[in-house]
């Protein structure tokens, strides 16, 4: 068999890849399974393991810690939100800040004297004196005698804290430390797999640190070869763009570090493991290992290893796989590190299924079935790695009297559960021993506390006095097996992910992470255009020319209002049911030639892959949203009133809308304001961006098929003296624009003005706009580094900058910007330029000249500001991603509608007064705000004057029905886009009140029986 992944194992991977999880579990039940015998002898065994995991619990002050504060508690998250941030911050006031924050709100005292540990209860009447000394409220005596030392004291005795906690889950900051800690007695009998602390490299140079921390483990523990210790390896920590869209690039590369370092392993006689990622890595992954194992150089060394996460649904094809390299392979099984994020991310991106199990029983069950497909494997040396003590109760009985495999288990948990075993029964276990710095260790940290101490885990219901022994060693078989193997209740498959909340579906998305999806989608957007003018322009080519055919004069203005203005009456009195029926047929239609629109937006709208598809989501999105939400909010209404009255409110249409849609979004925006018209009694003249009219053709096209009306929708195409004569048309009754400040105001000047016409003049029409931003982003130092840049990155230059919503303006706290800019520095030199049909671009061509020569000439006579730029191709459009530096918040006043991004400092403590400078330019767009501050984000959301607030997160990307979207101030008017009161802008209210006792008497009144007496 070949090293590679072969097309039968792929191909059986990509059935179970996001299979339905009942189908999948059918297999593995049967796998999982113990006959009741063994069963019994499992629990008893289960139940010896219990009582030492207990008796270890109420040993170490550690354990004791952690069950008085459990995560499921108020106080339990503040400790480990302070943990996760506190070592970070260098300044005083932040930490201070950060403090007061995390404890100033917990009750602590309702924690004094409830532990069996003397040193427990002395940390929680620390905690119960530092909230006095930062919590609010009137100072007492004690507040006010020692205000002065007071914060400094609390400051260092929660440093000296999470460091006390880093040196629990971390074994050393050095590698040679870690090796010292490990000939400890109470570490006698075990071996250690040392991990170099790092989540994922974001810039070249992490993953050259990285690396050269992975040769120095190495040299370390290969000085000790007979003392059985290993080193594990992640390949995300050794290449910034890990990704299936760069497997060209980082496969290789990857390919040719884990070369080096495991033929360094094996000179020095010590094993090395691949670390599992995320499930989208795991084919990069195994050919990565594949090519690795298939070395001559490492022939006859047994020492090469992986790991395998038993949560994802192919991680029994992924372990025979192994068990067919023509090598033995040590396989660590763990139950996986990523389950909370890979949920999110299936969710976010509408994709089919999930590639994970939704319960943590289901989990258990793949576990056990893989653990017994590697005991009977002939070509791997099986290590499993648990906390469970049914789990390694089962392995036990399944193995017999073998050894010639390990248990594993985290650095700091799990104690007491492998020592006997290790010590009496002669079972090898290995300690996953991360080695770094505390700074290193607070995401590390975080993920494995959230694991252990997540409500379904095995180390969380130990602790749980509630529950029975019977329940925690209850067999994960039976419980599957109960439920028919079916997806956890409280999490919907992508497409449902709304339904509970307002009834829409969600629309379907691509997984570019598989390859070959990503491959097709490659070929589709670059094929030339079928039945379009300007079939086989290149994408990445100047500005767009329209085909005569879809140039507009006045005239066809003029002739295009006269069909929508006649169409109006039989539209308005459609019922609303079925013009909603309508728009979610569009959505069917979207989706169904979804590959036809995705290469239009890529060939004439200059998006890439990602941003295509990101295209026809929200344009399909919008169409089911608005028709639910017309059902539900447009229907008549009857008011209370006096007794003989019918009061009745009714929305109807106001007549003809004339909705301007821009470049940028030359689908989603352009459909989304023309059904939310359509939906509420509107007919509509839609115009488009001159420079993306053929997509607007076809979406209209397609509106048509869905079952509009062809006069209810009529496209005009042209430039801005089209718009101005449809704004001008006083038949039109609502303009909907999204574009420029300043062309929204000429709309809205046009809007009141009359022309010197007979008759009462125009009537008083409404203008919605969504205009642009200076939209800045603020940071603080307790912030994680590595998610801002990555926030900041997309937030930038995702879109070529070319989004309302793109991040123009960075604010980072004084006392962290040299670091952080540094960070973003080498995570811009990842980026890619160029063709937006190529899916390792990040950064595609702007839309046109115009653009260009504008953002060009100001980058150029920004130069001596520049902080950072990248290269770009010298043919077309394309503006260097480029940083560039401020003195202050004031000097940026416009708008620069590409890849520009500034940047300034801020003083600590001065978040409302920089907040307040942002608002004082007048827009009001977006703003993101990082802090691990809760109270920061409180003042952001009580002194931001804009629509939309990120905290924590990118600022781009807004979803309909969940983050309604639009600006205030010169970024717009409202209401908000893809919100629930979008549709009413576009209505006309008329309430009708009838007299019911006109006809000589109140006959409800006079009915009345007597009530019940």
């Amino acid at each position: 068999m070949t090293t590679a992944v072969t097309s039968a194992a792929r191909e059986t991977m990509a059935k179970l890849y996001r299979a339905p999880e009942p189908d999948v579990l059918k297999s593995l039940l049967d796998r999982a399974a113990t006959p009741p015998e063994s069963r019994a002898r499992i629990t008893d065994t289960a139940s010896g393991l219990l009582a030492d995991l207990r008796a270890a619990q109420n040993r170490g002050w550690v354990n004791q810690f952690l069950q008085e504060y459990r995560l499921n508690s108020d106080e339990g998250v503040a400790l480990l939100s302070l943990a996760e941030a506190f070592l970070r911050v260098p300044d005083p006031e932040t930490a201070d800040l950060l403090i007061a924050d995390k404890l100033g709100d917990a009750d602590w005292r309702a924690h004094a004297g409830q532990s069996n540990s003397r040193l427990v209860n002395t940390a929680t009447w620390g905690l119960v004196v530092g909230r006095a000394l930062v919590g609010e409220g009137p100072a007492g005596p004690l507040k006010r005698l020692i205000s002065r030392a007071g914060e400094p004291f609390v400051r260092s005795g929660v440093g000296a804290a999470m460091k006390m906690m880093g040196e629990i889950f971390v074994m050393g900051r050095t590698i040679d430390e870690a090796m010292r800690r490990m000939k400890k007695p109470e570490n006698k009998g075990f071996t250690a797999s040392f991990d170099m602390l790092g989540e994922a490299a974001r810039t070249y140079a992490d993953a050259e640190r990285y690396f050269d921390a992975y040769k120095g483990a190495i040299d370390a523990v290969g000085s000790d070869p007979a003392a059985g210790h290993s080193v594990s390896v992640k390949l995300s920590a050794l290449h910034p763009r890990y990704e299936v869209a760069r497997w060209d690039s980082c496969v290789p590369a990857l390919a040719d570090m884990l070369r080096q370092l495991a033929e360094q392993a094996a000179g020095k006689g010590i094993a090395l493991t691949v670390d599992a990622e995320e499930s989208e890595r795991l084919e990069m992954s195994l050919d990565i290992i594949g090519r690795v194992a298939a070395l001559p150089s490492l022939k006859g060394w047994d020492g090469f290893g992986m790991a395998v996460q038993a949560y994802g649904k192919r991680a029994r094809p992924v372990v025979a796989w192994a068990n067919g390299l023509d090598r033995l392979m040590n396989v660590r099984l763990v139950k996986g590190a990523y389950w909370d994020s890979e949920i999110k991310r299936t969710q976010v991106e509408g994709l089919a299924d999930y590639p994970l199990f939704t319960r943590k029983a289901a989990t258990d069950v793949s576990y056990l079935a893989v653990a017994r497909d590697m005991l009977d494997a002939e070509n791997i040396r099986p290590a499993f790695a648990s906390h469970n003590a049914l789990t390694v109760a089962t392995i036990i009985e399944w193995a017999g009297n073998a050894r010639d495999f390990e248990f594993q288990r985290l650095h700091g948990m799990g104690d007491g559960l492998y020592e006997r075993l290790v010590r009496e029964r002669g079972y090898h276990t290995r300690i996953y021993a991360p080695v770094g710095g505390h700074r290193d260790l607070l995401a590390y940290l975080v993920r494995r506390l959230l694991e252990n101490g997540a409500n379904s885990s095995f180390v969380h219901q130990l602790a749980d006095e509630r529950l029975s022994e019977a329940d925690i060693l209850a067999d994960p078989v039976a419980k599957i097996a109960g439920v028919g193997g079916s997806r956890h209740p409280s999490i919907p498959l992508p497409v449902d992910l709304f339904k509970a909340a307002d009834g829409h579906r969600n629309s379907m998305g691509l997984d570019l992470s598989d390859r070959p999806t990503l491959e097709r989608m490659v070929g589709v957007v670059n094929a030339p255009l079928r039945n379009q003018p300007g079939e086989g322009r290149g994408p990445a080519s100047g500005d767009s020319q329209l085909d005569p055919g879809l140039r507009r004069g006045g005239e066809e203005v003029r002739d295009a209002v006269s069909r929508a203005h006649a169409a109006f009456p039989a539209w308005n009195a459609t019922p609303v049911d079925a013009r909603a029926a309508c728009l979610e047929r569009l959505a069917d239609l979207l989706e169904e030639h979804r590959d036809e629109l995705m290469a239009i937006c890529v060939q004439e709208a200059k998006k890439s892959i990602p941003d295509a598809i990101g295209e026809v989501r929200e344009a399909a999105d919008f169409c089911r949203y608005y028709a639910v939400e017309a059902r539900r909010r447009l229907q008549a209404v009857e008011l209370p009133g006096p007794t003989g009255e019918r009061n009745m409110l009714h929305v109807e249409g106001r007549g003809v809308w004339a909705t301007v849609a821009p470049w940028n979004f030359p689908l989603a925006i352009f459909l989304g304001q023309t059904a939310a018209a359509l939906v509420a009694g509107n007919t509509v003249v839609a115009k488009p961006a001159p420079q993306t009219p053929l997509i607007a053709r076809r979406a209209v096209e397609l509106a048509h098929e869905a079952g509009v009306p062809a006069d209810a929708l009529v496209l005009v195409t042209g430039g801005p003296e089209v718009g101005q004569a449809l704004t001008e048309d006083v038949r039109v009754m609502g303009v909907a624009f999204t574009g420029s400040t300043a062309t929204a105001k000429r709309i809205a000047r046009t809007l009141v003005q009359d022309d010197d016409q007979e008759g009462p003049g125009r009537p008083i029409v409404p203008l919605i706009a969504e205009t642009g931003g200076i939209n800045a982003m603020i940071v603080d130092s307790t912030a994680l580094p590595e998610q801002v840049v990555a926030d900041v990155v997309t937030s930038a230059f995702r879109s070529a900058g070319q989004r309302c919503s793109a991040l123009r303006l960075l604010l980072v706290q004084e006392d962290v910007a040299d670091g952080l800019i540094e960070m973003l520095k080498g995570a811009m030199d990842t980026l890619t330029v160029g063709d937006p049909g190529d899916p390792a671009t990040d950064v595609g061509p702007v839309i046109d000249r115009a653009a260009f020569d504008r953002l060009m000439n100001y980058r150029e006579q920004v130069r001596d500001r520049w902080i950072k730029t990248v290269d770009a191709p010298t043919e077309g459009l394309f503006v260097p991603p480029t940083a560039i530096r401020l003195g202050s918040v004031e000097e940026l006043n416009q708008e620069w509608f590409g890849p520009l991004l500034h940047i300034a400092t801020w003083k600590a403590g001065e978040l409302r007064e920089t907040i307040a400078r942002v608002n004082a330019k007048g827009y009001g767009l977006t703003m993101g705000l990082h802090s691990r501050i809760a109270r920061a984000a409180e003042v952001a959301e009580a002194e931001a004057a804009v629509g939309n607030l990120y905290v924590n997160r990118s600022m781009i990307g807004a979803v309909v029905g969940s983050q309604p979207f639009g600006g205030e101030g010169l970024s717009g008017t409202g209401p908000k886009a893809g919100g629930p009161h979008y549709l009413y802008r576009f209505t006309a209210e008329r309430a009708v009140s009838v007299d019911t006792t006109s006809a000589g008497g109140n006959a409800t009144l006079l009915s009345l029986d007597e009530g019940g007496i």
